[in-house]
């Protein structure tokens, strides 16, 4: 289980020890952190995610589960995720339930950057800490609602860039290739396809075309489909998830160019590691997605007992090639 890095602009020396603990420190540092006011009736948490068919939220929730069983006796716990990626209506229902059921920490992966300041910012005027994790609220939004949010996640850009950059040095210069982007409301979207971007300029790619498919295999099924019609000589292929690059190889298998044509994904999920192992897929980029879901419990927990963080708290990003599968 990876160590994330602690980048956070609140930077003092008691608080560098903290953000330094791993996820094995965890525990302690709830037991240390947590006031005595708490004794007497345990804190509520909420854990609100994207759409769990992706894999990736599956993990998520499958990591927040385990350790709010682990610490059962220190917090209360329940989770929920959207029934797909465009599903926000759901995230917004899931804060006002929280809220109204008096739930004191609310976690959050918002589906939408800019859309969900609003309803975030009237949970925290209700008293609740909110943590936002993975995809960062637009700041711009933040400051129109009034709030002030740390993020804790990754640097998408840099881990889109890691994909990228191992496609381009697989494929060398003047290679064409396509890009697969996320849901445009969403700002770890735009971090990836920039990401992309800058692999496809310092690896002097050429890039045939660029569309969304909404983090959704199926849609990308077809997005990849179409591609392949409309241009012959795609060499290469960036999916900014891992959803999203199943249904490339699932696309790349039926028109018998799977292992020819180079794809590299994001999220490292469970059923993308044999593509990778087979050579359907180049490499994916692993974001971490449990321990994200157990460091926004623990830092809610550390909020809750008084301590404010704002600006990022990093998390890892790491590529993964079939050599790291073996």
């Amino acid at each position: 289980m990876s160590n994330f890095k602690r980048e956070s602009v609140l930077i003092n020396a008691p608080r560098r020890a903290a953000l330094k603990l791993g996820l094995a420190g965890a525990v302690l540092a709830l037991t240390c952190s947590v006031s005595p006011a708490f004794a007497a009736e345990k804190p509520k948490v909420g854990l609100i995610m994207k759409s769990l068919s992706n894999e990736f939220f599956k993990q998520m929730k499958a990591g927040a589960d385990k350790y709010a069983a682990e610490n059962k006796d220190k917090f209360e716990f329940k989770a929920v995720g959207m029934k797909d990626e465009r599903d926000f209506a759901s995230q917004v229902d899931a804060v006002e339930n929280f809220v109204t059921q008096k739930y004191d920490i609310i976690v959050v992966a918002p589906a939408d950057s800019k859309a969900m300041a609003t309803p975030l910012a009237k949970a925290v005027k209700a008293g609740v800490k909110v943590i936002n994790i993975d995809v960062p609220l637009d700041a711009d939004a933040k400051k129109k609602a009034g709030i002030d949010l740390a993020f804790f996640g990754p640097d998408n850009k840099e881990g889109a860039k890691l994909a990228g950059d191992a496609l381009a040095k697989d494929l060398g210069a003047g290679a064409k290739v396509v890009i697969l982007e996320g849901n445009p409301e969403a700002d770890n979207a735009k971090e990836r396809k920039q990401g992309f971007m800058d692999s496809v300029k310092s690896g002097k790619l050429e890039l045939l075309d660029s569309k969304t498919a909404h983090w959704e295999t199926e849609e990308a099924n077809t997005v990849m489909t179409n591609f392949l019609t409309k241009y012959k000589d795609i060499q290469g292929v960036m999916a900014a998830n891992d959803s999203m690059a199943l249904g490339v190889v699932k696309a790349l298998d039926a028109a018998g160019q799977a292992g020819k044509i180079k794809v590299v994904g994001f999220d490292n999920i469970p059923p993308v590691q044999p593509l990778i192992k087979d050579g359907k897929m180049l490499a994916t980029v692993e974001q971490y997605g449990a321990q994200m879901a157990v460091m926004g419990i623990d830092y809610g927990m550390r909020e809750l007992a008084g301590e404010k963080f704002t600006g990022w708290v990093k998390t890892d990003v790491k590529l993964v090639t079939a050599a790291d599968l073996k």
